[in-house]
C-alpha cells in the first residue's frame, strides 16, 4: 500500500468511526506501529485529524465541513472522471467562473490548457491557474479567503460577480437534493454561489455521489437552478432519478 493510500485510508476510518489507535490501524494497513504514528502525525499537521494519546480522533462535529486536506483525499478517482466531463461541456472562447472545493479544483488543471478565460474562487485554482501560463486567461475576484480552505468570500467577492457575466458557473456543492435544493456548510459560501448562479447562463454541479441525498446548513437555491449535474456512479439511483424529474440532466461518469 503506498503511502497516500494509506493515508487515504487512515483518514476516512477516523472520520468514519470518530477515532481509531495506533494498533487498530496497523493491524488494517498492515503498517508497523511506528509508520502509523509517524502518517498520524503527518495527517495532523495538515489538519486531517487530532492527534491523542495512542491514537487519532476526527475534528469534526456533526453537520460541520470537512477541512479541504480531507476532502482532497476522498474520491480522488471520481472526482478525475468528473473533471473531464465538466470540461468536455465547457466549449472554447467561454468565459467560466469556477466555483472552490476539491472537484473544482480537479476542474481547474484541465481547463487551464483550453482557451477560455476562467475566474476561479479559490487561492487554490489561482494559484494552479497562474503557475504555468498556458491558453487560458485568468480572471481574479476580490474578497477573503476563509482560513484553510481557500475559498473566497463576502463583499468583495459578490461585488466581483455582480460586475460579470458569464457563459457558464461550474459550482461545487456540500449537499443537494431535489426536495431540499443545493446546500453549503458556510453561510458566506452560500452567498456567494448565489451570486455565481445569478451571474451565469448556464449552472454546472461537479459533485461526487456522496454529496447528493446530503442536506447541509445553508440554503443555495432550488435544485432546478442547476441546468447540468455531473456526478459518479456511487450516487444514489433514487435521487438521480427526482433530479432529472425535476429538469436537471444528470451525466454519470
Amino acid at each position: 500500500m503506498s503511502n497516500a493510500d494509506r493515508h487515504g485510508l487512515i483518514a476516512k476510518v477516523v472520520r468514519d468511526s470518530g477515532g481509531a489507535t495506533v494498533q487498530e490501524l496497523a493491524e488494517l494497513t498492515g503498517a508497523s506501529e511506528m509508520t502509523i504514528r509517524r502518517d498520524l502525525d503527518t495527517l495532523a499537521a495538515q489538519g486531517v485529524l487530532e492527534r491523542v494519546r495512542g491514537g487519532a480522533r476526527t475534528l469534526l462535529l456533526r453537520g460541520e465541513e470537512p477541512p479541504f486536506a480531507l476532502r482532497a483525499r476522498e474520491a480522488v478517482d471520481a472526482k478525475h472522471r468528473i473533471a473531464a466531463a465538466v470540461s468536455a461541456l465547457v466549449a472554447d472562447g467561454e468565459t467560466v467562473l469556477l466555483d472552490s472545493g476539491t472537484t473544482c479544483l480537479e476542474v481547474a488543471r484541465l481547463l487551464r490548457e483550453r482557451p477560455v478565460t476562467v475566474m476561479p474562487l479559490s487561492l487554490q485554482a489561482i494559484h494552479l491557474l497562474a503557475e504555468t501560463p498556458g491558453p487560458a486567461t485568468l480572471v481574479v475576484p476580490g474578497g477573503q479567503p476563509r482560513v484553510a480552505e481557500g475559498a473566497l468570500t463576502g463583499p468583495l467577492t459578490l461585488a466581483s460577480l455582480a460586475a460579470l457575466r458569464f457563459d457558464t458557473a461550474v459550482v461545487g456543492c456540500c449537499g443537494l437534493t431535489a426536495a431540499d435544493g443545493l446546500t453549503a456548510y458556510d453561510l458566506d459560501d452560500a452567498a456567494v454561489k448565489k451570486a455565481g448562479i445569478a451571474s451565469a447562463r448556464r449552472v454546472i454541479a461537479a459533485a461526487d455521489g456522496s454529496k447528493l441525498g446530503h442536506t447541509a446548513y445553508a440554503y443555495v437555491g432550488p435544485a432546478a437552478l442547476v441546468h447540468t449535474l455531473v456526478t459518479d456512479a456511487s450516487a444514489a439511483a433514487d435521487e438521480v432519478t427526482a433530479l432529472e424529474a425535476g429538469g436537471t440532466v444528470v451525466r454519470t461518469v
